[in-house]
């Protein structure tokens, strides 16, 4: 019995069909994820914070070990550890979807039981793919802008005045923020859902990673937008001291979760 069970939930896990979305899903889904966090305002504020704290640690450490070529792709490789992070938020959506408690503490849940393990693949993929953007925006300034100060930069003004100033650092602009927009896109690509869907489903990292491939190949120019609605949306949080993302983050975490379940039958 036990491997008929087996057999039965990989079917079903193979299985889950896609809907086509559109502008108005991205709309109801920012509402909804509006008013989720309306609803958990007063629980939340402080887990909001996290994220920017975060990222404000993460580019101090990289200032002062002086590795200013890598400022620039750590912070912006950092928002596709957006899902990882709102993987508590996809809980408690969850919770409330099914009339059950939503407090706080249940934010942590994602942490441990069946769900644990496949988030953490997710999790890892998610590493691999921003350790190879840093690696290739490495390589990239390497034979530009490095390539012109051999020793290091003394500080960060000489640092962008070679970089806005020369040809070489202009290169490096173009050629990154291409090589930048291919991750950009593979990270949505494999997040999407999956980080929901894990959380909703229990399925293996595997099976969710492609369901996430096959709404964003059956959407591209809708899962394009929301791209780029959560960029501008963490560039407005980031404008205000990074103190905007402590309601943008659970926003957009939210919103995510309702989005995934107009894309995926459930």
């Amino acid at each position: 019995m036990a491997v008929v069970h087996t057999n039965e939930r990989r079917v079903q896990a193979h299985d889950y069909p896609v809907r086509a979305i559109y502008l108005h899903d991205l709309r109801i889904a920012l509402g909804q994820g509006w008013q989720d966090f309306l609803a958990k305002r007063g629980d939340l504020i402080f887990l909001g914070l996290a994220y920017p704290v975060v990222v404000v640690l993460a580019a101090a450490l990289v200032m002062n070990a002086s590795i200013l070529p890598l400022v620039f792709p750590l912070v912006a490789g950092s928002v596709i550890f957006g899902p990882v992070i709102a993987s508590g938020y996809y809980e408690l959506a969850r919770r409330r979807e099914l009339g059950q408690d939503s407090r706080w503490r249940h934010f942590f849940d994602v942490l441990r039981g069946p769900v644990a393990i496949p988030l953490a693949g997710l999790t890892g993929m998610t590493v691999l793919v921003f350790a190879l953007w840093v690696v290739a925006a490495w390589f990239i300034y390497g034979p530009t802008v490095g390539a012109l100060v051999p020793e290091g930069f003394a500080s960060a003004q000489q640092f962008l005045r070679t970089v806005f100033a020369t040809p070489q650092g202009w290169t490096m602009i173009v050629v990154g923020n291409v090589v930048g927009l291919a991750f950009a896109i593979l990270a949505l690509a494999i997040s999407m859902v999956s980080f929901p869907m894990v959380v909703d489903k229990r399925v293996e990292p595997a099976v969710a990673v492609r369901t996430s491939i096959r709404v964003v190949r059956k959407n591209p120019v809708t899962s394009a937008i929301w791209g780029l609605i959560i960029v501008a949306l963490s560039l407005v949080g980031a404008a205000f001291a990074l103190v905007g993302l402590a309601v943008v983050f659970p926003v957009l975490g939210y919103a995510t979760w309702h989005l995934y379940t107009r894309a995926v039958v459930r």
